[in-house]
């Protein structure tokens, strides 16, 4: 049996409004939240933790979906990319310069094209947009 989630497209208006969102549908009942990582949703998504935890078929509606990929965008991305290259030795800075020029060349990977691409990872993980 499936139990279902829903996510609130509509209060996504950056990077950290997801993380927000995450945390208010996956960890109410945890007394420690996620961080805004997305390796930290990737270890959400397999089910260890959080509501999700014993969970083998997960629905997880997205209301408002269209709202969180304009939110999570180019500009939010390059936002992103930035704050991590301002970071010198803590990032490969080869790569994230490689990844900021496709994304303003129009051909990279958005913050929320991720996002997608970390749930679609998740088999037993239905992503429905509403």
């Amino acid at each position: 049996m499936s139990i279902e989630f829903t996510l609130h497209g509509s209060v996504i208006l950056d990077i950290p409004s997801l993380y927000a969102e995450l945390n208010r549908v996956f960890m109410a009942d945890e007394d420690w939240a996620l961080g805004n990582s997305l390796d930290a949703l990737d270890d959400l998504l397999y089910g260890g933790y959080g509501a999700l935890q014993g969970h083998k078929a997960v629905t997880v509606v997205w209301q408002d979906m269209e709202t969180s990929r304009a939110a999570l965008g180019v500009a939010a991305t390059t936002a992103w990319l930035q704050q991590k290259l301002d970071q010198p030795g803590r990032f490969n800075s080869a790569s994230l310069q490689a990844q900021l020029l496709a994304l303003q060349q129009g051909h990279g990977q958005t913050y929320f094209d991720i996002v997608l691409d970390i749930f679609a990872s998740h088999p037993q993980i239905h992503l429905q947009p509403a």
